[in-house]
């Protein structure tokens, strides 16, 4: 049955996977950011666990409120943490140093990979779509995949207008 599942499935999601497998290890090393990267990589991936949710519980409009319920409870759980150690931000280039994690290459992998047996599932049994419990515990886990990447977002950006304020008070 798994080569059938394998053998059945887009080309594309092949491309997909290969692409998001990419960009998840250059996540692995320490580099230098800006904030319109953090901040496209953090929608991005939301918009991508958003198309899941909708895509495939279009039915269930209560999961949408699922999706922002576990986005939601993740980033008040994450926002307040302190960025990694080995964060930097220099404010005359507006770049950030961040060290390399596996966090973000598991989280793209996770969306994926729900995406993916979601997919399968709704492909065997189309019912599971209107499964009020299935919707709901798949998109609060969408939700909760995109909270951890806007959460990583804000904190930086928070990290960076610290960062500047604080060099207009030692400048005045």
């Amino acid at each position: 049955m798994l080569f059938q599942i394998i053998s059945n499935t887009p080309k594309w999601v092949f491309a997909l996977f290969a692409a998001l497998l990419c960009l998840g290890l250059t996540q692995l090393r320490t580099r230098r950011l800006g904030l319109s990267r953090i901040t496209l990589l953090a929608a991005g991936m939301a918009t991508f666990s958003l198309y899941g949710t909708v895509s495939a519980f279009a039915a269930v409009p209560t999961a949408l409120f699922a999706w922002l319920a576990g986005a939601a409870a993740v980033i008040l759980i994450l926002v307040n943490r302190p960025v990694p150690a080995g964060t930097f931000y220099d404010g005359a280039s507006q770049r950030f140093t961040v060290p390399g994690s596996a966090v973000p290459l598991a989280l793209m992998m996770g969306i994926f990979f729900t995406k993916y047996a979601v997919g399968v599932t709704l492909g065997m049994h189309l019912t599971q779509a209107n499964d009020i419990i299935f919707a709901l515990t798949v998109s609060a886990l969408y939700g909760a995949f995109s909270g951890v990447f806007a959460a990583r977002a804000a904190r930086l950006w928070r990290l960076a207008i610290a960062q500047d304020r604080l060099q207009l008070a030692v400048a005045a």
